[in-house]
């Protein structure tokens, strides 16, 4: 007969690594009770009202507030040239990207408030704060700002054309950065020699990010202390003080502290710091009193940071046999009216790192003009480049497959990067660790009854309907962690809390960050508390973005919970009366080696609380204050398979069939990542076909609220089959390699491939919605 578990085993059978173990933070935020920037409000506050552009491109003349400064409750009304008079600081992109001839690339600086011109419908140019954020409305509207127009532009392409309007005088045809990667000559002779090429032209379509929450600020200044204190939506405390303190405020770090409490989405957009910030700032340090700002929707249309944007022409050379020779990748990024924090990064380098995929392609080229338009500012969204490198590879390998007349599965396991490759050095400099390619995609195939589609499209056909799949099969590279803190305390009341920079804006952390203490120290999961969102309480934290989260907190918490135990060794050498080296730690208790006499961690801490005579030398504290050193990229990789329908008659199209198989290395909670896989599908199935931000020629936001900007609902997307096949990565503690954005790089590809089988191989760009098809279906 079975020995009984004990407590330890339960706890780790329950809540262990690999368990599906729901959010922690839901049952707070279902009943309503979450905190969002919006819900605090602080004694004393005011409200404040940004004045924002209503012309794209223009010469700002003046602006005229007197009227406005004299309504009821108006407190008072700033301007760019009152922050530059108080010593401004600036906006910066931290991008150092080199242009092809080695020159740097042109990075102006934002000003938070302009003083010359307005760049994009939406700047914002003053701000008006008032006892009440109605009586702050009404003072926006009386201001009277007079510019001046000038032509815009609002394509890439067109923007750095001769003639093309100007935005800044030092920034030759508005190219930001010509970018270049690869051996121009080698890339060439292979495509000269190739037995077969496949060119397709690529729309990257910009999309609206449209988080849940607008965002949202609260500005604080204590003259006493000199100290600055912003209550912000944002995906890292850490980086945003420092962001914050070094180029906005040009004040020492610890004169800035940031506190994030409930977060409703971001997608990459709220990672870095916004204009609105200064002017709250100086506001509240004018007036001594806190300033509190949100966006209204309409607001956040414009001025949030969008997303995607690039224009490809892409090529793909193989050999008679259909092994790929190499990729050739030419276009244009829109970059908007001004540098975003990593802006250049989306279309260039992530182009090149995961453009290769899960193929052994020898050799890629990338050349991108980074360009400024009249609109809003793009930056990272969900995937910031992966899903586009995967997207524009999986589209060519499809036509390529079409055009050789080679089945499509066939064609991609042929050219598939071996396991036995590994480590696997690409054509875009990246190494691969671990990766079994053809083995998850055949069980891709099984899992959507790959070869009963025909059967599935005579039934579609049978009801007027024309039925295509797709095939996404991709491999993303994530964000190198940053350096990342991995805080322990033992609470007086019990709990043990987790301080990691990392921050949670709709991922649920808590739950697998505990579950990977809980497998370490044996620690009961419901002790488990986790701080994440006060800057003050960290010496290090790179944020959550670019699927690092679980690798940068989890490898933290792994290397903390190693100083536990050895502190905790020798404070039970002395708790049971022997010595440090002859304990031993497992299963949550510490032992006596050979005997059963032991003492549980949590009750060590007890007693340490409860004043536990310890010898000189001896740690008189479980708590651990630790920084992990930044680890290499993971790789996370796998295979969907979409199955669209369109009826002939409207264009529109149903996602009727979705099935992925995904290799996100160790999995912390499948739940959980099963969740963020469904996300990432959905937005990709939004991008693919309904969300587009449309401008006018003279750069009017045409999609500006959601009558006009059509966002993927339930009705949608269909019930998702996900299944896993998991091959641990090599390079960091937990052998997890993120999944938070990997659904969008599966999706676009697989999605679009479906639609363009459907059509019987005609080429499609994304949006393909029922106008487009039905146009295409009747060309």
């Amino acid at each position: 007969m079975n020995a009984p578990l004990d407590a330890d085993d339960l706890n780790l059978m329950k809540f262990g690594i690999g368990q599906p173990v729901p959010r922690q933070e839901d049952p707070t935020l279902l009943k309503g009770q979450g905190r969002y920037t919006d819900d605090i409000n602080l004694p004393n506050q005011v409200h404040a009202v940004m004045v924002r552009s209503q012309v794209a491109h223009g010469v700002l003349k003046g602006i005229d507030a007197e009227e406005a400064r004299a309504m009821p409750g108006v407190l008072g009304i700033w301007t760019g040239a009152d922050l530059a008079a108080a010593g401004s600081g600036l906006l910066k992109c931290i991008i150092p990207f080199p242009n092809r001839d080695g020159s740097p690339m042109k990075k102006p600086d934002r000003p938070s408030l302009p003083t010359d011109k307005v760049r994009f419908v939406g700047d914002p140019v003053a701000i008006v704060v008032a006892k009440t954020l109605a009586q702050a409305r009404d003072a926006a509207e009386a201001v009277m700002v007079d510019i001046e127009s000038l032509p815009a532009v609002t394509d890439a392409r067109a923007g750095c054309q001769p003639g093309a309007p100007l935005l800044y005088d030092d920034v030759p045809d508005n190219v930001c950065l010509d970018y270049h990667f690869g051996d121009a000559a080698k890339v060439a002779e292979a495509f000269a020699k190739a037995a077969h090429v496949t060119k397709l032209h690529l729309l990257n379509n910009r999309v609206v990010v449209a988080a849940m929450e607008p965002r949202s600020a609260i500005a604080e200044f204590e003259p006493e202390s000199g100290r600055y204190t912003l209550h912000a939506c944002s995906q890292g405390v850490f980086g945003l003080k420092n962001q914050l303190a070094n180029d906005v405020l040009k004040v020492p770090p610890e004169k800035v502290r940031v506190l994030t409490g409930n977060v409703g989405g971001s997608f990459g957009m709220k990672a870095s710091a916004y204009p609105e910030y200064e002017p709250l700032f100086h506001a509240a340090k004018l007036l001594g009193r806190p300033v509190k700002w949100t966006d209204d929707r309409s607001g956040s249309f414009l001025s949030d940071q969008h997303g995607r944007d690039h224009e490809f022409d892409a090529e793909l050379a193989l050999d008679k046999d259909g092994n790929f020779l190499a990729v050739r990748f030419t276009g244009y990024g829109n970059m908007g009216a001004y540098l975003g924090t990593v802006a250049p990064m989306m279309g260039t380098l992530n182009i090149v790192k995961n453009s290769t995929g899960v193929y052994k392609t020898p050799l890629i080229e990338v050349s991108t003009k980074c360009v400024f338009t009249n609109t809003t500012p793009v930056s990272a969204y969900r995937g910031a480049g992966r899903p586009e490198g995967n997207y524009f590879m999986e589209r060519l390998v499809d036509t390529a497959a079409r055009e050789m007349g080679i089945d499509p599965v066939e064609l991609r396991k042929r050219n598939h990067v071996p396991p036995e490759a590994m480590p696997h050095k690409t054509g875009g400099d990246t190494l691969y660790d671990s990766g079994e390619f053809t083995t998850l995609l055949d069980k891709v195939l099984a899992a959507s009854d790959w070869n009963g589609f025909d059967k599935r499209r005579a039934e579609s056909k049978a009801r007027g309907k024309l039925r295509g799949r797709g095939l996404g099969n991709y491999l993303e590279v994530t964000a190198p962690p940053q350096n990342e803190q991995g805080g322990l305390r033992f609470e007086p009341n019990g709990d043990v809390t987790i301080i990691t920079g990392t921050l949670d804006y709709g991922q649920g952390h808590w739950s697998p960050f505990a579950q990977v203490l809980t497998e370490k120290l044996g620690i009961p999961f419901h002790k488990i508390k986790l701080i994440q969102g006060d800057s003050d309480l960290l010496i290090a934290g790179g944020g959550t973005g670019g699927s690092k989260s679980i690798m940068a907190s989890g490898a933290a918490i792994v290397e903390a919970s190693d100083k536990v135990i050895e502190k905790g060794k020798q404070i039970a050498g002395v708790a049971l009366e022997a010595s440090a080296a002859d304990i031993e730690f497992k299963s949550g208790r510490f032992n006596i080696v050979g005997t059963d006499r032991g003492i549980d961690i949590m009750e060590l801490a007890q007693k340490l609380r409860g004043g536990l005579a310890l010898p000189e030398g001896v740690p008189t504290t479980l708590d651990v204050t630790h920084v992990h050193k930044a680890a290499p990229s993971a790789f996370p990789n796998g295979a969907h398979v979409a199955e669209v329908e369109i009826d002939p008659e409207t264009g529109v199209i149903e996602v009727v069939k979705y099935t992925m198989v995904n290799d996100f290395g160790t999995v912390i909670n499948p739940l959980l990542v099963a969740g963020q896989s469904h996300g990432g599908v959905v937005q990709g199935i939004g991008q693919a076909i309904m969300e587009q931000t449309v401008y006018s020629d003279d750069g009017q936001l045409m999609t500006g609220s959601f009558t006009d900007y059509a966002l993927p609902r339930a009705d949608n997307v269909p019930s998702f089959a996900i299944g896993f096949h998991s091959v641990p990565a090599k390079t960091n503690a937990l052998g997890a390699k993120g999944c938070g954005e990997a659904g969008c790089a599966g999706s676009l590809p697989s999605v679009m491939n479906a639609i363009v089988d459907a059509l019987g191989g005609k080429h499609m760009n994304m949006p393909c919605t029922p106008e487009k098809v039905w146009a295409a279906l009747n060309d």
